[in-house]
């Protein structure tokens, strides 16, 4: 694939299977949502309802819950696209049962992913000059590693295992994968504007209460955030089957051979 259709081919994938992902986001957000203002309304009743700890509350209970949602619809747009692309489209319970058998690499990449990202982050911001390289460095790091959620399905493997696979699928496109990963970011931030439309557009009808405003806030960010993970996920699956066809044939049928993916 050019890098155009590397940009288009996964909002065709996700359009493909809108029902299994839009339910899945949409349990996964209102769970999230339920459990943020949970944590708040319990920080409330302890501290007795201090504006301090109730922002605090509301704040680290939505990193929590971001960090939660962006691993649970990682795992499930990679295995609904897999199965999508295979030719045996699933549902979200099905793409969850599949993402349950892998959840031991899926959390050893999440939490690294996480790591790597402040780590690269608080190294580079200190000052304003090297913060550009750091986005690269990072842009490169997760270049490297794109693919390996969808080769711990594919292939079963371990998280090891799968990011060396997935450094030697797209050896020689780094850089490309690179611009995929800095484009994708740059879009969802103009596509994070109209989405946080949708919260604005309530607040007329809730007003400035404090609890509705931190209703809307926390669910604006769930769904900017569930948005794009969705989008980068079914890029993953794009990506993984585009490195596969250019390095290994994955698209020549050889007839008397079943061959999958």
């Amino acid at each position: 694939m050019t890098f155009r259709e590397l940009l288009d081919v996964p909002f065709a994938l996700i359009q493909a299977n809108l029902p299994a992902l839009a339910w899945a986001s949409a349990l996964s957000l209102v769970t999230a949502e339920l459990v943020i203002l949970a944590c708040t309304a319990g920080a409330a009743r302890l501290t007795g309802d201090t504006d301090e700890a109730v922002a605090w509350a509301a704040i680290l209970s939505t990193l929590a819950c971001v960090w939660l949602l962006r691993g649970v619809l990682r795992a499930v747009t990679v295995a609904v696209g897999l199965a999508s692309v295979a030719g045996a489209p699933i549902g979200w319970r099905t793409a969850l049962r599949r993402a349950g058998a892998v959840a031991g690499p899926l959390l050893v990449f999440q939490l690294l992913y996480t790591l790597i990202g402040i780590g690269v982050l608080a190294l580079s911001s200190p000052l304003i000059v090297t913060f550009p390289f750091g986005l690269l460095w990072l842009g490169r790091l997760r270049g490297t590693r794109f693919v390996a959620v969808p080769a711990m399905f594919i292939e079963q493997s371990p998280h090891r295992v799968a990011v060396a696979r997935a450094k030697l699928l797209v050896a020689g496109a780094e850089w490309q994968t690179v611009g995929l990963w800095c484009v994708q970011r740059a879009l969802l931030v103009l596509l994070a504007v109209p989405l946080l439309g949708i919260p604005w557009y309530l607040s007329d009808f809730s007003g400035t209460h404090r609890w509705a405003v931190i209703a809307l806030l926390t669910s604006g960010a769930l769904l900017i955030v569930a948005f794009g993970e969705v989008v980068e996920a079914a890029t993953r699956v794009v990506s993984y089957i585009d490195r596969r066809c250019r390095r290994e044939g994955l698209d020549i049928h050889v007839p008397g051979l079943e061959v999958r993916p």
